[in-house]
């Protein structure tokens, strides 16, 4: 993955300055899951999925309708950071997982978890911050379990009129639901009308 700006040293991992930081459109990752080193970046390209333009496949739809599952939030927000570390390569390190969790308890982080057969499948986490949500990671333990945890992101966030939804970077994954590349600058007008959207998650 090419690396994107470089904004700050890993001593912006205090909780406010996170959220700052956050705010602005910057996300931190740590150079591999067991790096004391964590960046802060900025891309000068970003990829959002439009709220009001969610591509639903429909092999997914049609896989929602004939498998039962339930859907959470913030009910196993460890597990999920823990489920989305747990593989070969990382960008999640010890570092992060502890600020994480200190934005958890200032109600700034948010997880949505799957479960089938009263077993945690798949999730996803991210930050939300006024009308913003900021992705940062999924995970999937069964068949289309990611996927339908995000599918459920977007329905949350739409009926808690959420204006952005923001995943870093670009994937065939990602694309498949109506990921788009934005310019920096569409992208700030965007974050600023999200910004005056007095939500919570």
């Amino acid at each position: 993955m090419k690396k994107s700006k470089n904004l700050s040293p890993d001593s912006f991992l205090d909780p406010e300055n996170m959220i700052k930081l956050y705010a602005l459109g910057a996300f931190p990752m740590a150079e591999d899951k067991d790096s004391e080193i964590i960046n802060w970046y900025m891309p000068e390209v970003r990829t959002i999925i439009p709220l009001d333009n969610f591509n639903l496949p429909r092999s997914l739809r049609t896989f929602m309708k004939r498998n039962e599952y339930t859907v959470t939030f913030d009910t196993q927000f460890e597990k999920v950071i823990m489920s989305c570390r747990d593989r070969d390569e990382s960008w999640i390190s010890p570092k992060l997982v502890d600020s994480y969790k200190e934005l958890f308890k200032m109600g700034y982080l948010h997880s949505v978890e799957i479960w089938i057969n009263e077993k945690l499948v798949g999730g996803l986490y991210g930050i939300s911050f006024k009308g913003a949500f900021f992705g940062e990671s999924m995970f999937s333990n069964a068949p289309q379990a990611s996927k339908i945890a995000l599918t459920e992101l977007v329905k949350h966030l739409n009926e808690k009129e959420f204006l952005l939804l923001d995943v870093q970077y670009q994937t065939d994954h990602l694309e498949m639901f109506g990921a788009t590349q934005i310019s920096i600058e569409e992208y700030n007008q965007i974050l600023r009308r999200a910004h005056r959207q007095e939500v919570t998650f």
